[in-house]
């Protein structure tokens, strides 16, 4: 079965830096689009960033942009979301999503989740 694993969350002063992982499994990676998505304590979930199975396409939110970037191998079947300057607004649960590039809509798979906690 498909299974998506983040890791890279923590504890991390304002202005620092964290790199998340999404280790993928069970699914031809090169295939699909891969995102970031985000969920604060009492807020909806909010699109962060995607990339195109070959990354040659990314986009971002926009509180995001210029500060996270975007990026795959799919040698590894891993997508990687670097974090820099980071505010204690970007404190959430961060979870991987991914969806065939071929057919629009929804992400169709989800990892757990990692947590990322920006102290002022």
């Amino acid at each position: 079965q498909v299974q998506l694993v983040e890791s890279g969350g923590g504890l991390v002063q304002a202005g620092g830096s964290l790199r998340l992982s999404c280790a993928a499994s069970g699914l031809t990676f090169s295939n699909y689009r891969m995102g970031w998505f985000r969920q604060a304590p009492g807020k909806e979930r909010e699109f962060v960033a995607s990339i195109s199975w070959s990354g040659g396409e990314t986009y971002y939110s926009d509180s995001v942009k210029g500060r996270f970037t975007i990026s795959r191998n799919n040698a590894k079947n891993t997508v990687f979301l670097q974090m820099n300057s980071l505010k204690p607004e970007d404190t959430a649960v961060y979870a991987c999503a991914a969806r065939p590039e071929r057919l629009a809509g929804a992400f169709k798979y989800w990892g757990q989740g990692t947590q990322v906690t920006v102290s002022s």
